[in-house]
C-alpha cells in the first residue's frame, strides 16, 4: 500500500474526470489512482406522435484505475433503471425496472497524458450483457473512441470524440455498425468551475432501420477541492431521431 501510494504521489497530476458531458477528455488517470464517477441521476425523454418514453438511471457509475503514466482500465455499470413508456392512443403503459451492462475498456493516451496542450489517446471498449431491455441492450457490444483535445487558450479547450460501434441490434441479438463524431468547447468560467458546450453527430445503421441523431449539449463541473467535483448537465435532440431531451447530476471522486 505504501508503493501504490509513493507512485501515485510521484506521478501526480490535476484531477480528470470524464464527467459531464457527451464526449471524452483524452486526459488519463496518475498511476495509482483511481477515479469514481457516479451519475446520481439521469433522465432522458424520447417523445413522439404515438409513444413517451421516460428512462431514469440511478447510479450509473465508471471506475477509472491508473495503470501507468499513459494507460488506464476502466469499469463502468449501471446498477438501477426505470423505464417508463406510454401510447398515446390507447394510454397503456408499460413500465420495467432492470440493471444495465457492464463496460471493460481501456483508455492509452499517446501525447500530454495530463490532457495538457495537444492530447490524444485510444480508448477500446466492450459492453456485456449483464441487464435486459429496455436497459440493458441484450447482447454485447464493443466501439472504439480516439478522444483529443487542444487548449486554444488558458480559459478555452477545443475537444473532439470521433467514435466506431459494433452496436447492438435493436432486437437485442447481433451487432450493426455505428459512428459518431462529437466537438466541444469547454470554457474555464472560473478556476473551480468549467462550462462545456457540446454538438454530436450520430448515425446508426441498425438493420431495423437506420438514423441519423443530432444532440447539443451543456453541462458545468466544479471542482470542490482537487480531488472532488460534482457537475449538471442536460442535452437536447435537434431532430426527430434524436431522443428530446436529457438531465444529469453528477458526482466524481479522486482517491
Amino acid at each position: 500500500m505504501g508503493l501504490l501510494s509513493g507512485t501515485a504521489q510521484a506521478a501526480e497530476r490535476d484531477y480528470c474526470p470524464e464527467r459531464p458531458g457527451i464526449g471524452t477528455p483524452a486526459c488519463t488517470i496518475a498511476p495509482g489512482r483511481i477515479s469514481l464517477e457516479t451519475g446520481l441521476v439521469d433522465w432522458t425523454r424520447e417523445d413522439d406522435s404515438s409513444t413517451r418514453s421516460d428512462t431514469i438511471l440511478i447510479g450509473d457509475t465508471l471506475v477509472r484505475i491508473g495503470l501507468t503514466d499513459t494507460i488506464e482500465a476502466q469499469l463502468g455499470w449501471t446498477p438501477f433503471g426505470h423505464a417508463r413508456t406510454r401510447d398515446k392512443n390507447s394510454a397503456a403503459i408499460d413500465r420495467a425496472n432492470r440493471v444495465g451492462d457492464v463496460l471493460l475498456g481501456f483508455k492509452a493516451n499517446v501525447h500530454n497524458p495530463d490532457g495538457s496542450g495537444f492530447s490524444v489517446a485510444v480508448h477500446p471498449f466492450v459492453t456485456l450483457p449483464v441487464g435486459r431491455g429496455p436497459v440493458g441492450a441484450g447482447d454485447w457490444g464493443a466501439g472504439l473512441v480516439v478522444p483529443v483535445t487542444y487548449d486554444l487558450s488558458d480559459a478555452l479547450n477545443l475537444e473532439l470524440s470521433p467514435e466506431l460501434d459494433a452496436a447492438v441490434d435493436q432486437d437485442g441479438n447481433g451487432r450493426h455498425l455505428a459512428f459518431s463524431g462529437t466537438m466541444g468547447l469547454g470554457v474555464a468560467i472560473t478556476p473551480a468551475v468549467t462550462g462545456t458546450v457540446e454538438f454530436q453527430a450520430l448515425r446508426d445503421d441498425d438493420p431495423s432501420g437506420a438514423t441519423t441523431q443530432a444532440l447539443a449539449g451543456l453541462s458545468l463541473g466544479w471542482m470542490a477541492n482537487d480531488a472532488l467535483q460534482l457537475d449538471i448537465g442536460g442535452a437536447i435532440g435537434l431532430n426527430h431521431a434524436s431522443p428530446d431531451s436529457e438531465i444529469y447530476l453528477g458526482i466524481s471522486r479522486r482517491f
